[in-house]
């Protein structure tokens, strides 16, 4: 039995390749995903066991001086640092950091402070990706040399007036050692002079940004004060126990920072990227269970049809004596081969996937760490065990199926009929599961964001239900379409449409695939666009600024930003958002501070009671949900805590309905100036006379420096930064599923092929009473398509209830929500389904109207 099952593959060599190219897609994502993810986290962790390779003990801090630190404002504050600042520091002091170099058995110190550092392009445009441009200080140690950096053209900056980049940004911007460099900073842009070109791992290398190293005076009155550093890192000498290092290292540090060893900061990096890529890996192993679902449709057909041509070999092997078992036996063997076969082969294709998911994001601007690409024994396993069981799995109930056929009836001819009773039984089962499905579904639409779950068990369900269901919907359905395929394409389309229900349950498998992929294409698109308008909605509805000016980084403008900004021609309206969170009795309200008077030509801002021309005389204005909740009204007067501590009382002036764009209190700028010895300014808000023009935004870029660090935004580029990313977010979407399409594709062929094998002596007939070429090839392409449009209809239905009922537990997130049925997307997906069908039907098409009529006849 076992040599007749593998005759039996080899005798259907092109059928059963598109079954291992099912199965091989399916392995392939899971092999590469896991081979991609061990890769990645290795050499992040390879990284960064390195750049703490020589560091005992390192020290950081967080900047203290606008509440974070201490309580009490007394001399000594209960820590060797109170004598700075009355308790409050800006981080660790350069005395500090000499008294740890004076410990017992600490070689050398090094402290480090850093921020956002933008460098523009000989175009002045920025060089890097924002967020990851960096800049920190140039520490030489007695060689003159910074060991965490390797200068492979001249040297680190000596002077405030030099600076040095690394290999990549200054490969970017075409500088050499000598050129002016311009560097943008939260403050105004200065010029500096390139001292040199050094390599690095720095993760914000990595990631596509920049590092600019300064000179150590120069970078701490840019990112903190002047004699003060961020962090530090200690090297022990030979024989010195990190341990006690440690300890005496902590006893001299303030309240604002906190020390470990070298080796447990490298396994708590570890342990963060390992969270980090298990969100990544969890995502791309979703997709590969849905392409493995879809394929288990195409593996089930593929077997179900191999076995319905084999019927009278099985029925005379069991006449010969061999037993149900053996036969079962005999299919599941087959099944086993094909999927060791389609597994190796996957297995290598997810090398390659890995690979190349490792070249496409170093294309995108992110330099990985070096690194072996590491296989292990978990993916290995999991490759060739997701493999052949899925494989098993498909094949098992056309294998019983096989073992069931009596020998008799089988040689008879009359086998594989299905029973009133059998689809019954099926068609019940699946309006079942389908009304449980959809009650869960409806009923986690009713609950609001804690109905998720409910809607995920109801959504499997009912997705079950219906790929049970398909085959009885198949001939209603398509019975609508058949009158105009006979008036439109005459017998051929006739014979189509006949021949796409003659067997419910094979078009019904080919169909569910399709419908899988249309259910999950179609609902996460009705969620984005529907989101996406409403985002939309919300930035146009609340904001009347013509411009939004920021850091490019995400980080905090300098006040010296908004003072150049109030100067440049054709500004009428502006004001800052700058933070300034307040404590009334104890609890936090974030506030934003703006300029008052111009707050309401930037903002759409309805008052519900006052006014808001009460901000100029100091007093604050309160959304109105805040309001009720806190029992507050107009002309209440709160006793607020500021962020330095202190106490004070504002009068509420005015409420207001809630904008999206604005924290839940505002007050005037002056309010809060006295008690903010940084200001965070977010943004800045601007509304020009006559609207946006380039004339308007080039003054904008000229009154800033043209600093590169600072990003200046149209009323369009706002809506693009907040709505953008869902449109970017579907179409990685819609390319990891793409590999599901592709395989139900590959199940319309199969099906076509094995269709056109088994009607052989039909299609002869016909073409021997008149049905010429091109109309054969015409009637298996229009079958194609009746069976792909017909699955992407139950999947667009099905995958629109989904998105309407996710939708559901969103909508109180969202302002303005309001579900939208992407009419266009959804023509365009059951267009595509159309082309799906004439694209697979050209094989199969091309065959069937190739055989030859009288050895056609002739066949049985």
């Amino acid at each position: 039995m076992f040599r007749t099952a593998l005759r039996s593959v080899l005798a259907h060599k092109a059928r059963l390749l598109m079954t291992v190219l099912a199965v091989m897609l399916g392995v392939a994502f899971v092999s590469g995903t896991l081979v991609f993810t061990d890769t990645l986290g290795n050499a992040f962790r390879n990284q960064s066991a390195k750049s703490y390779k020589d560091v005992s003990v390192a020290v950081s801090s967080h900047d203290s001086r606008d509440g974070g630190g201490r309580d009490d404002g007394g001399p000594g504050g209960g820590g060797p640092e109170g004598e700075e600042g009355g308790g409050r520091t800006p981080g660790i002091s350069a005395a500090t950091l000499k008294k740890i170099g004076a410990l017992d058995g600490v070689s050398s110190v090094i402290g480090r402070v850093d921020g956002f550092a933008g460098v523009a392009d000989q175009d002045g445009k920025l060089i890097g990706s924002g967020w990851s441009n960096t800049g920190s200080n140039f520490v030489p140690a007695k060689d003159g040399d910074d060991p965490a950096y390797t200068f492979t053209e001249g040297t680190g900056p000596a002077r405030d007036d030099q600076v040095a980049l690394d290999r990549t940004t200054a490969d970017k911007g075409g500088y050499q050692v000598g050129d002016t460099v311009r560097v943008g900073t939260n403050g105004p842009v200065r010029e500096f002079t390139l001292s040199g070109v050094f390599t690095t791992e720095d993760g914000a290398v990595n990631a596509g940004g920049s590092l600019v190293l300064f000179d150590t005076a120069v970078a701490q009155k840019l990112y903190l004060e002047p004699g003060f550093f961020k962090d530090a890192t200690v090297s022990a000498e030979p024989g010195a126990s990190d341990a006690a290092v440690l300890a005496g290292v902590k006893g001299l540090l303030p309240d604002n920072a906190e020390a470990q060893t070298g080796k447990q900061l490298a396994d708590d990096q570890a342990a963060d990227i390992e969270s980090g890529l298990s969100g990544l890996n969890q995502i791309l192993l979703a997709f590969a269970a849905i392409a493995l679902f879809v394929g288990v449709f195409l593996i089930s057909n593929t077997f179900t049809m191999l076995v319905a041509q084999r019927t009278r070999e099985l029925a005379l092997l069991r006449a010969v004596g061999a037993s149900r078992r053996q036969v079962k036996r005999s299919v599941l063997t087959e099944a086993a081969v094909v999927g060791l076969i389609a597994s190796a082969v996957g297995f290598v294709v997810g090398l390659g996937l890995a690979t190349g998911l490792r070249s496409a994001m170093g294309s995108f601007g992110a330099q990985l760490p070096a690194g072996p690409l590491v296989v292990s024994p978990t993916a290995v396993a999991a490759a060739f065990g997701v493999g052949v069981l899925i494989t098993l799995l498909a094949a098992w109930l056309p294998a019983r199926r096989a073992a069931k056929i009596p020998p008799v009836a089988a040689m008879s001819s009359v086998h594989g009929l299905a029973t009133t009773k059998s689809l019954v039984v099926r068609n019940s089962i699946g309006g079942g599961l389908a009304l449980i499905g959809s009650a869960a579904i409806i009923a986690g639409a009713a609950g609001g964001s804690d109905g998720r779950t409910l809607i995920g068990i109801g959504a499997f369900l009912a997705m079950i239900g219906v790929i049970v269901l398909i085959p009885l919907l198949s001939r209603p359905v398509i019975a609508l379409v058949r009158p105009l395929l006979r008036r439109v394409f005459g017998v051929s389309g006739k014979l189509a449409a006949q021949n796409a229900v003659r067997n419910p349950r094979r078009t019904g498998a080919t169909a569910s695939a399709l419908a899988i992929g249309l259910t999950l294409v179609t609902g996460l698109t009705v969620i984005g666009v529907t989101v996406g308008q409403a985002v939309d909605k919300m930035t146009t509805d609340n904001i009347r600024a013509d411009y939004m000016v920021q850091m490019a980084s995400g980080g905090g403008l300098d006040p010296s930003a908004v003072t150049a900004l109030e100067k440049a021609p054709g500004v009428s309206a502006l004001s800052p958002q700058q933070s300034a969170g307040l404590k009334v009795k104890g609890k936090f309200h974030p506030a934003s501070a703006v300029t008052p008077g111009d707050i309401e030509q930037l903002f759409t801002v309805t008052t519900l009671s006052g006014s808001l021309d009460t901000l100029a005389r100091g007093e604050i204005a309160v959304s109105g949900k805040t309001a009720k909740s806190n029992h507050w009204r107009t002309g209440d007067t709160l006793p607020v805590t500021y962020d330095d501590g202190k106490k004070g009382s504002l009068r509420i002036g005015a409420t207001f309905e809630e904008n999206e764009f604005l924290d839940s209190v505002l007050l005037p700028t002056d309010a809060v100036e006295a008690h903010e010895s940084r200001p965070y300014i977010s943004q800045v808000w601007v509304r020009t006379d006559g609207g946006a023009s380039a004339a308007h935004e080039q003054a904008l870029v000229d009154a800033l420096g043209d600093n590169p660090g600072i990003s200046i935004m149209d009323r369009q580029d706002i809506r693009n930064t907040f709505g953008g990313f869902i449109n970017t977010a579907l179409n990685i979407m819609y390319g990891l599923l793409a590999m599901a399409l592709i395989i139900a594709v590959l199940g319309v062929v199969n099906t076509l092929a094995m269709s056109v094998f088994e009607r052989q002596q039909e299609i002869g007939m016909l073409r021997a009473i008149g049905l010429d070429r091109a109309k054969v090839k015409r009637m298996i392409r229009l079958e194609a398509v009746v069976i792909s449009v017909f699955g992407a209809v139950v999947g667009v239905v099905l995958g629109s209830f989904l998105g309407w009922a996710i939708g559901q537990t969103i909508k109180n997130d969202i302002p303005g929500y309001a579900l939208v049925v992407p009419w266009e997307r959804i023509g365009i997906f059951l267009l595509l389904a159309g082309v799906v069908g004439v694209l697979a039907a050209l094989w199969p098409a091309r065959s069937a109207a190739r055989l030859n009529m009288l050895t056609a006849i002739k066949t049985e």
